[in-house]
């Protein structure tokens, strides 16, 4: 999906883990089919998944992870990725990676969903949940920004999409994003990516939701991206509601919304179909909620 990607396969990982973490080598071991575009994931046994950065823009994210995931995960209401083993590099590969505990669930689909209200609930639990804990000494939210930063990739990948999509549609759209009022108050925690491939669900409830890398403070009306790409019109509602978004910062969250999938769709068009999905998915849904 990227240029400067490393080749990963359960040859190299299983040279990792038998050098760094020898009580885990006789483990099985397998890859895992993902829609993420910056980590590797690989199932070892039945307790244990092996996450490893795809290319070097992801390295970052090892050591915020594993240096914030045991401050945030107590407090929220769900499971979270729980740190088991830190690898360094070796053996082939040139990053940090780490060994996490498995969590059980799968992915939702939007437009699949089983519980939907129930669904949005939770979500609105999850997000209220992690913007009550201490910003603190909290990293910045690289998602917690104003809009206006998004300007110039967002038209660029609007320039790239000419004849895929409405594109003076979007732009109208966009401009209407950027006319919204900022966010006045101090920083908060917000998880910066609610997307399908992040959260996952059981018997239709929300049990788990992973890939903090670009958790920090700052204004978390990012994290209600999850309203667009995947509940349902009716359950949006209920997840504003909940959350107690007002009006301004409901359009910021659909304006990082559509700036988030209409810079992921020309990228990712040919090389990540799931990904690709769910950006048209997300620009149908503003257009129907706009009219």
């Amino acid at each position: 999906m990227h240029e400067d990607e490393v080749d990963l396969d359960v040859p190299l990982v299983r040279r990792l883990i038998a050098g760094q973490f020898p009580q885990w080598a006789e483990l099985p071991l397998r890859r895992l089919e993902s829609s993420g575009t910056d980590n590797g994931m690989f199932r070892l046994g039945d307790e244990l998944v092996v996450r490893l950065p795809r290319r070097p823009g992801a390295v970052g994210d090892v050591r915020h992870e594993l240096t914030w995931l045991p401050e945030l995960g107590p407090r929220l209401p769900v499971d979270t990725p729980r740190p088991a083993g830190r690898g360094e590099p070796g053996g082939g590969f040139p990053f940090p990676w780490s060994v996490y505990r498995w969590l059980e669930g799968r992915n939702p689909v939007a437009g699949a969903l089983d519980e939907p209200e129930r669904l949005a609930g939770d979500l609105a639990e999850f997000v209220a949940a992690l913007r009550l804990v201490d910003a603190g000494d909290g990293p910045p939210n690289p998602r917690g920004v104003p809009l206006a930063s998004r300007d110039e990739p967002t038209r660029t990948a609007l320039g790239q999409l000419v004849g895929r999509v409405d594109t003076d549609a979007m732009t109208a759209l966009w401009e209407e994003a950027l006319r919204a009022p900022r966010y006045p108050g101090p920083p908060v925690w917000a998880h910066g990516d609610l997307s399908p491939g992040n959260v996952l669900v059981r018997g239709g409830r929300l049990s788990g939701v992973i890939d903090f890398g670009l958790a920090g403070v700052g204004d978390p009306a990012v994290d209600l991206i999850v309203a667009w790409n995947l509940l349902p019109a009716g359950a949006r509602e209920t997840f504003r509601r909940q959350v107690g978004a007002d009006d301004a910062e409901w359009a910021r969250g659909r304006g990082w919304a559509l700036s988030i999938s209409l810079i992921q769709l020309p990228y990712y068009w040919e090389t990540n179909p799931p990904l690709a999905a769910n950006s048209r998915h997300v620009i149908k849904e503003i257009l129907a909620e706009r009219g």
